[in-house]
């Protein structure tokens, strides 16, 4: 990377169907995990390498939109932001392109309901024209995949192949030495009218890179974790918990609370009579009283009372009363018994 000033556009326009009824109140990246949104963890993992004031955000933004800039603002604040609407669902490329003053050099593209044990740091002495993160699977045959050639370069990239001969599954980050290069590649795909399932996907425009000769090179993550589905946020939960975000060791809870790491704990949470843990995460404001609590993800602001919650996400201002088992409800729901 020669410039120190980095371009990220991301793409989260989408409704995120599959995590509702969370994301009928709010965009999927806003989402918790481990005492904070998708999007802040991912964010934190860009902060590893880039400086905030060298770094420049471009959101596309669709459905609950609105949130993000209040969200980076608060979180945020050193990282100059840009925001585009996109009113027409017609992909990827397309959601990029709307960003198309900010494509230019250093550039990362990050679809954030993605989180990965990458710091990016490599990136400062990066040689490559660009780089497709991608981890290996065992079968690859519900992926898009890359091909690689003798180089170590991306020949192709394949999605959801019939064969097991490419592993290396696409995780949905990417990095362009050159963002003008992405944007003239997506100009001549929509031209082209190169569409995929009526829509312009990011992988044709990379196809037609490849073919022009671009060198990218695949780079290899050990974890990847989704947080597009109710179990996969609370698989990250777990995996976030376990790798460094449990703060048990900083928070003063009363002595009729039983603690059973890794949580996260928000300072600002009252919580009486209660096992916690492991793998929760209690957001601000929550009241939490006479009950059991695991595996779970509370937003902030929850009242629960005699209850017994396992494997639950618990949306923003719920109040929970006397219930038992599993639950995924969203924002300002009631559940009494």
């Amino acid at each position: 990377m020669s410039e120190n000033k980095l371009n990220i556009i991301i793409p989260m326009a989408g409704y995120g169907k599959r995590l509702r009824p969370h994301t009928w109140s709010k965009p999927k990246p806003l989402v918790s995990a481990a005492g904070k949104a998708v999007l802040g963890h991912v964010l934190d993992l860009v902060g590893s390498f880039a400086n905030p004031e060298d770094t420049e955000i471009s959101f596309i933004i669709g459905y609950q939109g609105d949130q993000v800039r209040p969200y980076m603002e608060e979180h945020y604040p050193k990282i100059k932001t840009y925001y585009f609407e996109q009113k027409e669902m017609k992909g990827q490329s397309h959601a990029i392109a709307m960003a198309k003053e900010h494509l230019t050099g250093p550039t990362l593209i990050l679809f954030v309901d993605t989180i990965v044990d990458s710091d990016f740091s490599f990136l400062k002495d990066e040689e490559a024209d660009a780089v497709i993160w991608v981890k290996e699977v065992k079968d690859p045959r519900r992926f898009g995949v890359v091909a690689v050639n003798e180089e170590g370069f991306v020949q192709g990239l394949i999605e959801k192949p019939e064969s097991m001969d490419n592993r290396l599954a696409i995780v949905g980050y990417y990095y362009f030495a050159k963002g003008e290069e992405l944007l003239a590649a997506i100009d001549q795909q929509i031209k082209e009218e190169l569409i995929t399932k009526g829509e312009y996907f990011l992988a044709d425009a990379m196809h037609l890179m490849i073919k022009q000769g671009l060198k990218m090179r695949p780079e290899t993550v050990n974890v990847w974790q989704d947080a597009g589905l109710p179990d996969a946020v609370l698989e990250t939960n777990r995996y976030l918990l376990g790798t460094g975000k449990d703060n048990t060791k900083d928070i003063v809870l009363s002595s009729t609370v039983e603690i059973h790491p890794p949580v996260y704990i928000h300072p600002s949470a009252q919580i009486e009579n209660a096992t916690i843990g492991p793998n929760v995460s209690i957001g601000p404001g929550c009241i939490i009283a006479n009950s059991q609590i695991k595996e779970t993800i509370l937003e902030k602001d929850v009242e629960i009372k005699d209850a017994n919650l396992h494997e639950s996400i618990i949306g923003e201002r719920a109040k929970i009363s006397g219930v038992s088992g599993s639950m995924n409800i969203g924002d300002d729901a009631t559940v009494v018994k």
